[in-house]
């Protein structure tokens, strides 16, 4: 567990810390973020707020890790290095979409298509080598078994799998994404379900069929890892949201949404929780709906459900404060994530 304390302490310093010095960088370059002309109207006051803090979270993570490694000369996993790549992989994606909206001074990025590519090479290189690297157990990094609380009888095929797995990837990290657009509700709510995962990954490594065969034992090839990680995420966004909180003295970007999003996906699938994840990141989900929604009744009868998508911007439209959206949000996510925990809980239980 001591480990575990120190990757989230290590990370929070990191990011707390760090983050100062990054703002004061970014506006030095002229890193500021582009404002939608088509938002709200009380969003155009953050023109030129420093982006890509999403940097800082990545690198807190990564030190929060490997510190907590060192410290204790516990050596790293397959699962743990697959994460971590992962996460990396889609924050260098989204790095370059925030830099070149910056360079060219355009609220848009990379193409759909030059994104699309990037997230799939990430997603389908996870997805190949997530089922290999099997220890000893038996046990690979993630299962081909489709999972909610630990595997379920149905499996995909070796092909099937990287399909399922570029799916999840790209829909968590572009719901993080969508989600990222009032200071501080992404970050906030990904500390509440990267602290979900240090229970579940926890409890797993507590009753790991391996060294503990109780009653509902977990078959993960590496719970305490898992538990490493999300507690340094879970550190990393705590210490990012102290400069990120209304008003934002710094935006996460794509860089970081396109991280979080996707060690959310790899948390998932290594700790054999996938659909568990659509409850946890219930406020995730809620807002990639709200655009699926808004789009579809656009096209197919030409009117709009919701005065803007995602669905932050609607409720600010309505007349709601932007605090009050984020923080009646947060709430939101919050219930989410304490039902997640009770139904991971029960199923531990169940007979």
């Amino acid at each position: 567990m001591r480990n575990v304390l120190v990757a989230a302490l290590v990370a929070l310093i990191v990011s707390l810390v760090g983050t100062p010095f990054a703002i004061r960088g970014f506006s030095r370059r002229g890193y500021g973020q582009l404002i939608r002309d088509d938002g709200p109207t009380t969003h155009h006051t953050k023109r030129g707020t420093p982006t890509m803090g999403g940097t800082v979270v990545i690198a807190a993570i990564l030190v929060g890790y490997f510190v907590a490694h060192l410290v204790f000369m516990r050596g790293v996993t397959a699962s743990g290095l697959l994460v971590l790549a992962l996460m990396t992989g889609l924050g260098i994606v989204g790095f370059v979409d925030d830099f070149i909206k910056i360079s060219k001074q355009r609220s848009l990025g990379l193409t759909k298509t030059a994104k699309f590519v990037g997230q799939a090479v990430v997603a389908v290189i996870f997805g190949i080598l997530a089922t290999r690297f099997v220890n000893d157990h038996g046990l690979a990094p993630a299962s081909t078994h489709l999972s909610f609380t630990r595997d379920y009888a149905f499996s995909f095929s070796s092909v099937g799998f990287v399909i399922w797995a570029y799916l999840m990837i790209t829909a968590t990290s572009n719901g993080v994404n969508l989600t990222d657009g009032l200071d501080g509700l992404a970050t906030g709510t990904s500390c509440m379900v990267f602290g979900a995962y240090v229970i579940i990954a926890y409890w797993q490594f507590r009753n790991d069929c391996v060294t503990n065969a109780v009653h509902n034992c977990y078959s993960v090839r590496d719970p305490l890892d898992l538990t490493i990680i999300a507690a340094a995420s879970m550190g990393a966004c705590f210490g990012f949201l102290w400069w990120n909180a209304p008003p934002a003295g710094i935006f996460m970007g794509d860089t970081g949404a396109l991280a979080l999003g996707g060690l959310f996906a790899g948390l998932a699938m290594t700790s054999r929780t996938e659909l568990l994840l659509i409850i946890l990141g219930g406020l995730f989900v809620v807002e990639t709906l709200s655009v699926i929604i808004q789009v579809a009744a656009f096209r197919g009868f030409h009117r709009r459900v919701f005065r803007m998508a995602p669905l932050h911007h609607h409720f600010e439209l309505v007349g709601w404060n932007e605090i009050t959206v984020i923080v009646r949000f947060w709430i939101i996510a919050g219930l989410a994530v304490a039902f997640g925990l009770g139904v991971f809980y029960a199923a531990f239980l169940s007979p």
